[in-house]
């Protein structure tokens, strides 16, 4: 409600959110005709455009439409019910602060039903408004909005048996910078009266009883202090106590909530009253004074009332108000993390589908398939849509408490989800799953895993009985066997096993079969009891006796199916027929127990297994990686991969010292490094970051950077990585840099190749996302990855974090912005004031550029190594001049 005293009066139902501020430039108008065919000027030289270019959808008419006796054939835009995204998207680019948006909606039985829509509005993450054209048609609404992005969704929902939302036209208006101090404001008289186009209406409903008539005095008026700046008319005119010594407004509130007002003064007279100002009956304001020929203005807020008594009381000569403004307020619900709008958007192309995912997933309504609490998405439904694997990309959404995946066409194993510590129901029934992946342990907070109807093998992981809040554990219907963990034999968890080969709690009751064995279990008929039968009986013993039979031979043949396989098992009878694999040396499983003291101290532990610390017999150090069985190659490809290994020679990458192949062991014997990984030094739990200059970063970087292009560039065939990441580039004592774990490395053994297509494989933050989307493997995935490094080593932080802003979660998202704005206040603080601004603009240009959504916008690996070579010598220079200085 805005109250313009005597002559005019404003009452606007306005929704507004948070504490704005606006700005003004007029040549940010935008005049939109909502299912207009063509662009025009009106009669008050505003421009119309015709919608086309900002909305995609919707049916367009036009009605004969009368207002205050003038009549125009009116076109507008109708959307009916099958429509998704009713969405318009206005463009903000060029607005610092805030903008005025004025719609009118219009139905005028253009569909000869005579049934007005009813439907509700929203901008941003926001539903503003609820229009009812059954009451009021046409209807305008007038919303003024903060502008945070380069384009600002204005959105029509419908809601159901109410009909097909109607639109006729969209106005938008910047709006003065530091306008209306608290929240936001309003408008006057139609441009280019008012100079931000707001529209002011006579307030002759409105009249305070025992006041003086209205007058209009023109006089200059100074109006430095007001932002909003009315227009001279609106100013020139006032309402002044008349007889009594209050002058008193009683304005009624359309609800209960909260309200902004508005009050303004202008000194019009030739005196200089003094007054209190009260609302509701507190005072906002004592001994206000209204000084000749200047403007000002009161703000307050009331939360809480459905109605208004604003009264000025009379100090010294009479009160005098020119206008009141009245704002219904409303918060703008908090964005979703970028980190998560970001992996839904990769998740949604990953299925080709239009999932009718846009804007933001929880506000103002929740995207299909997903549920949120507040911002934050706390469930995702997936089911029926083919997805095929379990990306990187779920390990983004951290908010996750309900996973359903069930039937969606997965296969292999269970992935990518260890970083889910919220969720608490995981539904991946009714898929392809063969294994059980080495992940599932660590969903701390889970409650449901379904998995039936699943090919899963062999047996069931002990680790699932860490799960303390597990309550519920459907194995039904796949290819388990064996003895379920005693960990899972609890009173608070229901585990069911019906539909495998043989699965039980008891060891008494099940044998453990071969892998990969196909016999099937013995299928057994029941017949129903009659009595007087002895011929019955003796069926039955007969069947009995038959039965054991069948099962001494069914063990029989299932020992000499498990033996003959072992004899046929590929086995290496020599260790001189191994060497012949590689140039590596060929450890027996004796001696790798011998050098590991019976693997007794763990230095590592990934998805592939476990790292051990060892001493071999001469003194020399290293680092033992022995696999699991699940995560084992096949003979040939191990046999493959230590080839590979062993040709590795480059003082920037770890070498390969040998190797283990016995009683189905597969063991990789590494060179030690004393000083950790990168990931160690910099967040670990005994972080050594303080001791981690700039100076020590760019040359941590170089050194990972001529790894990588002996990779990609010197050895033959090339080599792409496939999994950089901080913890996988390690330190010696002095603190040189070498890149390790070539596991899922990938050789490109075509010269002229420009990608390998392959499964997607790699780490939860460090994962290109446009190798995620194409399964296309090239060396500008290692660039992606690599440029994830450089913003750790520049941020000081990890690639996901669970803490602080929810814009924050994603490293590359949150840092890449400031550092492409040279915005160094992101920079690790440990190492603030000691870096050349040079050096790091160097280094952050780099970072940037390297993760690119788009490959082909990345450097290769050889302008990053002299990119940052050059960094490093700006550093070292610049400490040079400054300890000369010292000296």
């Amino acid at each position: 409600m805005d109250l313009h005293c005597f002559f005019w009066f404003w009452l606007i139902q306005l929704y507004l959110y948070a504490f704005f501020l606006a700005f003004s430039d007029q040549d940010g108008f935008l005049s939109i005709s909502c299912g207009g065919s063509t662009n025009f000027i009106d009669s008050l030289n505003i421009s119309w455009v015709s919608d086309d270019s900002y909305i995609s959808i919707g049916n367009t008419t036009a009605v004969d439409f009368t207002e205050k006796s003038s009549s125009s054939h009116l076109p507008l835009r109708f959307f009916p019910d099958s429509d998704i995204h009713k969405c318009y998207k206005l463009p903000t680019k060029n607005v610092s602060s805030s903008v005025l948006v004025r719609t009118q909606f219009v139905y005028k039985n253009y569909d000869g039903l005579n049934k007005p829509p009813a439907f509700a509005v929203s901008l941003g993450t926001a539903i503003s408004s609820t229009v009812n054209l059954t009451t009021s048609d046409p209807r305008t609404e007038e919303f003024v909005w903060p502008v945070t992005k380069d384009i600002l969704s204005f959105c029509l929902h419908s809601i159901p048996n109410a009909g097909s939302p109607v639109i006729s036209s969209i106005e938008v208006r910047p709006l003065p910078q530091g306008a209306y101090k608290t929240e936001m404001e309003d408008f006057s008289n139609k441009y280019p009266v008012d100079p931000y186009d707001r529209i002011w209406d006579a307030d002759q409903d409105f009249t305070p009883f025992h006041l003086s008539t209205g007058f209009d005095i023109p006089v200059n008026l100074n109006m430095s202090s007001v932002v909003e700046i009315p227009p001279i008319a609106v100013l020139q005119t006032a309402r002044v106590l008349a007889r009594k010594n209050v002058l008193a407004y009683n304005l009624p509130l359309d609800k209960f909530g909260d309200y902004y007002i508005v009050l303004y003064f202008a000194g019009i007279l030739p005196v200089s009253p003094t007054f209190d100002v009260s609302i509701n009956g507190e005072v906002v304001q004592w001994n206000f004074n209204v000084k000749i020929s200047e403007v000002s203005a009161l703000y307050c807020t009331r939360k809480g009332v459905n109605s208004l008594n604003i009264t000025f009381q009379n100090n010294n000569f009479y009160p005098l108000i020119n206008a009141i403004e009245v704002y219904e307020m409303a918060d703008i619900p908090s964005e979703t993390s970028s980190t998560t709008v970001s992996a839904l958007q990769v998740i949604q192309q990953s299925t080709s589908l239009d999932l009718g995912w846009e804007d933001d997933p929880c506000s103002p309504l929740p995207w299909n398939h997903v549920g949120c609490e507040g911002n934050r998405v706390t469930t995702l439904e997936l089911s029926d849509i083919k997805l095929r694997s379990i990306s990187p990309t779920f390990n983004d959404l951290l908010d996750l408490r309900t996973l359903d995946l069930h039937n969606a066409s997965l296969a292999g194993e269970i992935q990518n989800l260890d970083s889910l510590q919220h969720l608490e129901k995981l539904n991946l029934s009714f898929n392809q799953l063969t294994s059980f992946g080495s992940e599932l342990d660590m969903l701390i907070s889970l409650q449901v895993l379904d998995l039936q109807s699943n090919n899963l093998t062999g047996t069931v992981p002990e680790s699932l009985g860490d799960l303390k809040d597990l309550h519920l554990l459907n194995l039904e219907n796949n290819k388990l066997q064996g003895t379920l963990p005693e960990s899972l034999n609890k009173e608070s968890l229901e585990v069911r096993t019906d539909g495998n080969l043989c699965l039980s709690f008891s060891t008494s009751t099940c044998y453990e079969l071969p892998n990969n064995s196909s016999i099937e279990t013995p299928q057994v008929t029941i017949f129903s009891k009659k009595q007087h039968s002895n011929h019955n009986k003796l069926l039955i013993i007969v069947g009995a006796l038959g039965g054991v039979l069948c099962g001494v031979l069914l063990i029989a043949l299932t020992l000499l199916l498990y033996r003959r396989r072992k004899r046929t098992e590929v086995t290496y009878s020599s260790r001189a027929e191994m060497q012949n694999w590689s140039l590596a040396k060929v450890f027996s499983l004796k001696e790798i127990k011998a050098a590991t003291n019976n693997f007794r101290e763990v230095i590592g532990r990934g998805s592939f297994g476990s790292v051990y610390f060892g001493k071999l017999p001469d003194g020399k150090m290293v680092a033992v990686k022995v696999r699991f069985d699940r995560s084992q190659l096949g003979a040939d490809s191990f046999i493959n991969e230590v080839h590979v290994l062993s040709q590795i020679h480059h003082p920037n990458l770890v070498s390969l010292e040998g190797f283990c192949h016995e009683a189905k062991q597969q063991i990789l014997v590494y060179e030690y490094l004393p000083g950790g990984s990168l990931a160690d030094n910099l967040y670990g739990p005994n972080s050594k970051k303080l001791t981690l200059s700039w100076v020590r970063r760019l040359k941590i970087a170089v050194d990972a950077a001529k790894g990588l292009d002996y990779l990609h560039n010197g050895s033959n065939p090339r080599i792409i990585h496939r999994d950089v990441k901080s913890s996988n580039i390690l330190l010696d004592m002095e603190m040189n840099a070498k890149v390790c774990d070539f596991g899922l490395s990938k050789q490109v053994t075509q010269a002229d190749a420009t990608h390998v297509t392959t499964v997607v494989k790699g780490t939860a933050g460090y994962l290109d996302p446009e190798y995620y989307s194409t399964r296309q493997l090239t060396e500008k995935s290692d660039i992606y990855s690599f440029g994830v490094v450089l913003l750790e080593l520049i941020c000081g932080r990890e690639p996901l974090s669970h803490s602080g802003n929810p814009d924050t979660f994603n490293l590359v998202l949150w840092a890449k912005p400031y550092l492409q704005a040279g915005a160094f206040e992101i920079v690790d603080e440990s190492i603030r004031e000691t870096f050349d601004a040079e050096s790091m603009r160097k280094a952050a240009s780099i970072a940037s550029r390297s993760v690119e959504r788009d490959a082909s916008h990345r450097p290769t690996i050889s302008d990053v190594l002299a990119e940052l070579k050059d960094a490093y010598s700006l550093q070292l220079r610049y400490l040079a001049s400054a300890e000369n200085e010292v000296q």
